[in-house]
């Protein structure tokens, strides 16, 4: 029973091996011959674009001050007699600040009234007498001479009485120099000297300040004057309560730049009322010069030992091939690269996906 059936499995195995390669021969035949493979690489591109340098203005530092201020001083010399006011009082316009007393003030002013009224007196007498001898010369008792002569003594008198009127006008002011009054409404910042106390002409005595309308001063290099104009909004932000969202400012006053090296130039901002107090400490935020740079996506850049690049996208014949370019990164903004420089232009296209698999001189396909 064996035998028979190692007998009968021969055959069938010969004719199963016939039939497969009979198949096989088939498929051969029927398979034609491999095309050659794509060796390009698909890739994503986006152009390099010319972006507005948006980058955060510069702080400068200053202090609130009261817009309309004075540093009051007498005209005179003199000893504090009075001062009837304190440090952060509230003062109407008009209002006696301070007294001063100078001895010889009063006594000029006293010589000086005298004087116009003795000279007042001769002119009166002067011209008593040219009337008389004017009727006397119609009669011929008089001389035409005689008669000038009392003319020019008239006229003369008439010049000695303005000089002392101007002179006793001037003595009255000094006298009124020595009571100190404020020119508007305001408080007291500061008082500098104190009664019995020797002050001299122009010596700073106190200072005002009005409660409303604050301004602050900054001081900005001449390259930044440019930059600002007037009645320009302005960001101000509190150096004391860096939580709170910057007030805006409008500028006001805009120095004019100068030949010094190094000199800073003063730029006022008026900011709104009720903000901030006068003597808090802010920053204002001058914008600076715009320029117009490169940009590219972030993704595009790549980095290596010898620095940063990006695949340009350059055209080899019908199709487009991969050129390494190197690139200079300024900053970051947001999704986007800032570049200086270089041999990139506006409108080149540049690869941002699929960068792993190219080498310099691939042949790209550019996905949608």
């Amino acid at each position: 029973m064996n035998t028979t059936a190692r007998r009968f499995s021969l055959p069938f195995l010969a004719l199963l091996m016939t039939a497969v390669a009979a198949g096989l021969s088939g498929c051969a035949e029927s398979v034609g011959a491999p095309e050659a493979p794509d060796t390009s690489v698909s890739v994503r591109a986006a152009p390099v674009s010319i972006t507005a340098d948006q980058a955060e203005p510069l702080r400068f530092a200053g202090i609130v001050q009261a817009r309309q201020r004075a540093t009051l001083t007498f005209q005179v010399s003199g000893t504090i007699r009075e001062r009837p006011v304190e440090l952060g009082q509230r003062v109407t316009q008009g209002q006696v600040l301070a007294h001063l007393y100078n001895p010889g003030l009063e006594p000029a002013r006293d010589s000086a009234r005298a004087r116009l009224q003795e000279l007042q007196t001769q002119l009166d007498q002067a011209g008593r007498e040219w009337k008389r001898s004017q009727r006397l010369f119609e009669r011929g008792v008089v001389s035409e001479q005689t008669l000038e002569q009392l003319e020019a003594k008239r006229d003369a008198l008439k010049a000695s009485v303005s000089t002392a009127r101007a002179s006793l006008a001037e003595a009255e002011r000094m006298v009124a120099e020595s009571t100190l009054k404020a020119p508007f409404d305001g408080r007291i910042e500061a008082v500098l000297v104190e009664a019995d106390e020797f002050v001299g002409a122009g010596q700073p005595v106190a200072r005002l300040s009005a409660p409303k309308g604050m301004e602050v001063e900054v001081r900005v290099p001449a390259y930044l004057l440019d930059q600002v104009t007037l009645n320009e909004p302005v960001q101000v932000w509190s150096v004391q309560r860096r939580d709170q969202a910057p007030v805006t400012g409008t500028v006001s006053e805009i120095a004019q730049p100068s030949g010094l090296r190094g000199e800073l130039h003063a730029v006022m901002v008026n900011l709104p009322d009720g903000e901030l107090e006068a003597g808090a400490p802010v920053e204002v935020g001058i914008a600076s010069p715009n320029a117009s740079l490169l940009s590219v996506p972030l993704l595009s850049v790549m980095r290596s030992a010898t620095g940063t690049s990006v695949f340009r996208i350059a055209e080899d014949g019908d199709r487009p091939t991969a050129e390494r370019v190197d690139v200079a990164v300024r900053r970051i903004m947001g999704e986007h690269a800032i570049l200086a420089d270089g041999t990139l232009k506006a409108g080149d296209q540049v690869v941002y996906a699929g960068m792993t698999r190219v080498t310099p001189g691939d042949a790209l396909e550019i996905l949608p």
